[in-house]
């Protein structure tokens, strides 16, 4: 058996989105990623499907596996001949131990390649507002761990020279310890009046950041029971967070938010959120797929045989534009059959799916809902004309009901389907247990419908119970009705069908 190949990967401070691009790559590639408590777990998801994934998280008072055990669980996993990616918080080369993984590497002759990352001694101050340089305060910065290997065969830190120092310090694992790190600047020469900040889960959600001098930092820790991991930055730059702090102001910052949309959908809502300082949580608990039921199938192929009959289209979903297309690519159908037709398009999004086929929209209500739908049709379509409304196995019965009492002959068909998705949903019901979800979003019927039915598939006897202390944001007053049905009380309404409008919501309200 031919031998495998370790990436020993810098994951970045937190934010998954600061990996690099090659730390992403060896994700992808990965047959088994081995990852600890600092690596974002989103970045989990980036894996291909099959991959194993091995947690060797270390917490302050407890290892998971001990260095020496993880060092040879990598040459093990290589030695099966597997693609292996050590996946570290920060950057490996800075305090993260990857010179004696990579040594253990070396000495089993397995291949390994060192991806750097974006370390938290940088990344985090500036996520708080502090640049370790700026030229009116300093033009250098030292990297001090906060807590010493005790066997080590080297010479410690030389306090005096570091308290001495004119540059930044920043100190990595040091909460622990903060008040002999003080203790030690000021006996070496540091006024005491000299600012200090810690930041806690920096680039993350859960960011916070703390500020004093040296002479009072400990007891403001002490007060605020502010815990590890956190980066310690003492120097004049700390004065600039007032005036720089970007991260903390984000619209959305604090909030983590619950995406139950497809997860081929998922990315645009998730992307959003994250843009204004929330964190996504994806899961997909519905997957959309092409129509699969005999009968449904037979209806949509007869339709389509006759696409020069129709005098419009209606398309209520950018879904419904991509399964419709599917469908003709897979019948050898000539789009050019629909010469005759007019084309309507509920929201933007479903008018620009079509336009990017070369297919203008000449009727765009904003909502597929009641009376401005009914209006806007009356206005345009005639009795007696023949409509195809491509739609999901579950779409509503009450737009294609009115429009057929105005005297339209309408041909509804199944173009996709709603399956029950339920991967991932363990991690998701420990999170709404320790209630560290504050926001549930729905952008469907179905969505809300698919949620109540995974947690039930998954052991919870009662689904409402554990999602009552979340609020609720919802797409358009038909989600909004089932949600309102399901049990649950609406926080959030999005104005438009839009994602945008949905994103908005939350932070306008």
């Amino acid at each position: 058996m031919s031998k495998g190949v370790v990436y020993l990967v810098g994951a970045g401070p937190g934010d998954p989105k600061l990996i690099t691009v090659r730390g992403l790559e060896a994700i992808k590639r990965a047959d088994v990623v081995v990852y600890d408590r600092l690596a974002s777990p989103r970045l989990l998801r980036h894996m291909k499907p099959g991959a194993e994934k091995i947690f060797v998280g270390k917490l302050p008072d407890k290892h998971m596996l001990k260095q020496s055990e993880i060092n040879q669980l990598l040459v093990d996993l290589a030695l099966q001949g597997k693609i292996v990616t050590r996946l570290k918080g920060g950057d490996p080369s800075v305090f993260g131990r990857v010179g004696e993984e990579a040594e253990l590497l070396a000495e089993n002759e397995v291949a390994f390649e060192i991806i750097p990352g974006i370390t938290s001694a940088i990344a985090v101050p500036a996520y708080a507002g502090i640049p370790v340089t700026h030229r009116d305060f300093t033009s250098s910065f030292s990297i001090v761990t906060g807590h010493e290997y005790k066997n080590k065969t080297y010479n410690g830190v030389n306090w005096e020279n570091l308290s001495q120092a004119s540059g930044t310090l920043i100190f990595l694992m040091g909460v622990a310890n903060l008040e002999f790190i003080c203790n030690k600047l000021i006996e070496g020469g540091k006024t005491t009046s000299t600012p200090v900040a810690l930041i806690r889960w920096g680039t993350w959600m859960d960011q916070e950041t703390i500020t004093g001098t040296l002479t009072d930092i400990v007891e403001k820790v002490r007060v605020a029971n502010f815990k590890s991991p956190a980066v310690i930055i003492v120097g004049e730059v700390v004065k600039l967070r007032d005036k720089l702090a970007w991260f903390e102001k984000k619209p959305l910052f604090g909030k983590r938010i619950l995406v139950t949309r497809a997860r081929s959908q998922a990315s645009e809502l998730s992307n959003l959120i994250e843009d204004l300082g929330g964190e996504a949580v994806e899961f997909p608990v519905i997957r959309i797929q092409a129509t699969s039921q005999a009968a449904a199938r037979t209806a949509l192929g007869d339709a389509l045989q006759r696409l020069e009959d129709f005098d419009w289209v209606i398309f209520t979903s950018v879904n419904g534009v991509d399964h419709f297309f599917e469908a003709i690519r897979e019948q050898q159908i000539d789009i050019r059959r629909m010469y005759k037709a007019k084309i309507a398009a509920v929201g933007p999004k479903t008018s620009e799916a079509l336009r990017s086929r070369g297919l203008l929209v000449e009727l765009l209500p904003s909502k597929f809902h009641g009376d401005e739908l009914l209006a806007s049709v009356t206005e345009q379509l005639k009795p007696g004309q023949q409509v195809l409304l491509p739609t999901a196995d579950i779409a509503k019965e009450y737009i294609p009901a009115r429009l057929r009492e105005l005297g339209l002959q309408i041909t509804e068909v199944d173009v996709y389907e709603t399956v029950l998705e339920t991967s991932g949903g363990t991690e998701i019901i420990e999170m709404l247990e320790q209630k560290v979800l504050q926001i549930i979003t729905f952008t469907s019927s179905s969505t809300v419908t698919n949620l109540f039915h995974a947690l039930k598939e998954l052991g919870v006897d009662h689904p409402l119970e554990l999602i009552k202390d979340c609020q609720i944001a919802c797409i358009g007053p038909m989600t909004a009705q089932t949600a309102i049905e399901a049990g649950l009380t609406i926080d959030y309404l999005a104005e438009e069908a839009t994602v945008e409008s949905l994103v908005a919501s939350l932070y306008k309200n």
